[in-house]
């Protein structure tokens, strides 16, 4: 079935629908990834937006429920070059679109999407509606008059209704070795050290997998607890995880997380990080169009050290508002932006992007060790 792509601006693109049909809006984006789609799919960060994939061939190897990010997925549209008529992998359990037929997700294929992300480089990420209903300037209209990403809070849609403790699978995936005595396909966990309460902003699974691979007991909260309801839980520390949305429009949540400034250790990542940065006094501002991919570069201004990240914001924190108390600590190399920050004086630090990838290079993990760090160093403090 056709189906048109229709810009804020008036640009359209035509291609064929895949997965379901009807009419959906959200903001245009693009991911520069060149593997990880089902991952971007299930990612609750991409709420409320449509998202184009600019590797050429997408859903070669299918989807399968270990690689999901979050229960279902949270796109409001998908946008590829072309869908592989084959989805091939012994891992794989359903084909994209029988995937996105069953979550009602519209994707659309045959797009010249080099055209389209060069056209969202330029002139910035915008709203955008796919249908296979409209006509060109109803589509275009429709797109006009969605919700603007700038101000809206998706984190309510995305935040756990109920408090839980993580228990998923978070065993890393081997290859047996005997002459390693690695018998099986799974690592073992270690002992649980540390009881961590995890604010749900949209939190990837990854992230929980990670933190409990690293020793953490996570305990996840709605987005509207009250820091006094997280201090009573006695964490040892308090994670502050990522999410969707503009987060300017979090003030609900950027005056619970001040109340916990120097009473436990924090960490936080993507709009965790954001909300860090109002919670110490400053603002954020949204970049033109995003950085999303697995190729990103960043600085760590105390070592000098490079790594390649995995990244998915489209807001940033603004330098210039920040307090002279807060230490910024990583950059991103291809336009300076703040990708990291710690307080000089309370157990506080976050980054921007994502050290547990999911999809992407693995060269940020450390962050894990560096905030079990943290925690122990606070326990000394307080001894």
């Amino acid at each position: 079935m056709k189906a048109i792509l229709a810009l804020e601006d008036g640009r359209t693109f035509e291609g064929d629908a895949f997965g379901h049909t009807g009419t959906t809006t959200g903001e245009a984006c693009f991911n520069t990834s060149m593997t990880g789609y089902q991952e971007v799919i299930t990612d609750p960060s991409y709420r409320g937006q449509i998202v184009t994939m600019t590797y050429p061939l997408i859903g070669n190897y299918g989807v399968n429920p270990e690689d999901a990010e979050s229960a279902s997925p949270h796109v409001r549209g998908f946008v590829i070059g072309e869908l592989s008529p084959i989805a091939s992998n012994w891992r794989s359990r359903q084909s994209l679109p029988d995937y996105f037929s069953e979550h009602h997700i519209i994707g659309i294929e045959g797009v010249d999407t080099r055209a389209l992300t060069k056209h969202l480089r330029t002139a910035g990420a915008m709203r955008a509606c796919i249908s296979t209903e409209l006509s060109a300037e109803d589509a275009v209209k429709a797109a006009q008059d969605s919700t603007p990403m700038q101000g809206s809070d998706f984190v309510k849609e995305v935040s756990t209704p109920v408090t839980y403790v993580w228990e998923g699978e978070s065993r890393i995936w081997t290859i047996p070795n005997p002459s390693t005595g690695q018998v099986g396909n799974y690592i073992e966990l270690p002992e649980v050290k540390y009881n961590i309460v995890a604010y749900d902003f949209g939190i990837k699974w990854d992230i929980l997998r990670h933190l409990r691979q690293g020793g953490f007991n996570v305990t996840l909260v709605n987005s509207r607890t009250t820091a006094e309801d997280v201090l009573a839980m006695n964490p040892d520390g308090v994670f502050l995880s990522n999410g969707p949305g503009d987060p300017a429009a979090l003030d609900y949540i950027h005056d619970e997380v001040k109340k916990l400034l120097g009473k436990v250790p924090l960490f936080g990542i993507c709009l965790g990080h954001q909300i860090l940065t109002h919670a110490f006094g400053g603002t954020t501002y949204k970049l033109k169009f995003g950085h999303r991919g697995g190729n990103q570069p960043v600085k760590d201004l105390r070592t000098g050290k490079i790594s390649i990240t995995a990244q998915n914001h489209g807001f940033a924190s603004d330098p210039d508002s920040l307090p002279d108390n807060i230490e910024v600590t990583h950059i991103n190399l291809n336009d300076e932006t703040v990708e990291g920050f710690r307080h000089k004086d309370l157990p506080a630090f976050s980054v921007q992007y994502h050290p547990e990838a999911a999809p992407g290079p693995n060269d940020a993990t450390y962050f894990f060790a560096e905030f079990a760090e943290l925690i122990e160093g606070f326990r000394k403090q307080e001894a």
